[in-house]
């Protein structure tokens, strides 16, 4: 026996088929739209940011440092961070053009038309978190809008085209996520903040030398001075090494302090090896292979080191209980 007559299906069918396909285009859209926030705003990166701003509100607590310190960490934060990635892509969107690996950015390939919006959103989503917080909190203030300054005025706009050692200074920002977060606990200089702020100063070089060993070939095509291109592979591969190795050396120091303990030091000898060798590795053939491998390693070595002071941090101050 039918379900349905087939008058019936004849006049279902195309309604039905219609809805279906109106439904797959809004998801579609949806996707598209997400995709684009999420390259423009470059919240990858926003997200390690964020991670070191809480774990430099962890260490600055001495534990957990409360659920409204990190909404604000991670609301006027990653705001400000988004606001400054927004606003470093749209004055870098002729020189991404130049790249393959930032060619299909959406400044560039032309996903988002007329984008004289982009700068002043990003503006907005610096000053509105800054601003806020300021009459309550103007340490974090300080370390927010010093993070967007370094990383837009000093490292985009000035340090990067016209200089190899660009991306050293512009580590700062980093450093700045770091006491941001400590500065929303009230103690933006406690010590284990301050060497984790040193601690993202040096490993941000390494990190993105990696990155431009790896496209060694379009950078020297670009109008960016990145080290790697001006130099020869390997001694590329030591500069890595001089940023690397005081890096592993102020991971392992934190385990000193008496509020991570042993849950925190064996990850962090873990990535520390891990991340070592992969140096070792590239010093001795700096290849692609090896320069992926480096830059891989660089990104977990961070995020697993950040994670390890959060949850390091709070079982040690249970175990103090």
């Amino acid at each position: 026996m039918a379900l349905f007559r087939p008058e019936q299906k004849k006049q279902n069918t195309p309604l039905s088929f219609s809805a279906n396909s109106n439904s797959l285009a809004m998801r579609k859209g949806w996707r598209e739209w997400a995709r684009l926030m999420v390259v423009l705003f470059k919240l990858r990166i926003v997200f390690l940011l964020l991670m070191a701003a809480s774990a430099g509100a962890f260490i600055a607590a001495g534990g957990w440092p409360g659920v409204t310190t990190l909404l604000l960490v991670w609301l006027a934060g990653g705001m400000a961070a988004a606001g400054s990635s927004a606003i470093n892509q749209y004055w870098e969107r002729y020189s991404d053009s130049q790249m393959g690996r930032t060619r299909q950015r959406p400044l560039v390939n032309g996903d988002i038309e007329n984008p004289q919006w982009v700068p002043v959103v990003g503006i907005a989503l610096i000053l509105i978190p800054s601003l806020l917080v300021l009459p309550t909190n103007p340490a974090m203030t300080t370390f927010l809008l010093l993070g967007a300054f370094i990383y837009v005025g000093i490292y985009t706009i000035w340090l990067k085209p016209r200089t190899l050692l660009n991306i050293v200074i512009g580590g700062a920002a980093g450093s700045a996520a770091v006491l941001t977060g400590s500065a929303a606990t009230g103690n933006w200089n406690a010590p284990g903040a301050l060497l984790l702020a040193l601690i993202l100063f040096l490993w941000t070089p390494f990190h993105f030398w990696s990155l431009a060993l790896l496209y060694r070939d379009e950078y020297a095509r670009s109008d960016v001075p990145m080290l790697p291109v001006h130099t020869t592979p390997r001694r590329a591969a030591w500069w890595v090494m001089l940023h690397t190795f005081p890096t592993c050396l102020g991971g392992l120091l934190l385990a000193l302090l008496p509020t991570l303990g042993i849950v925190y030091l064996l990850p962090a000898l873990w990535v520390t090896a891990v991340l070592f060798w992969r140096n070792v590795q590239l010093i001795q053939d700096p290849s692609p292979a090896h320069a992926r491998a480096m830059f891989m390693a660089s990104n977990v070595y961070l995020l697993v080191l950040l994670t390890a002071i959060c949850v390091g941090s709070v079982t040690a101050s249970l175990w103090q209980l």
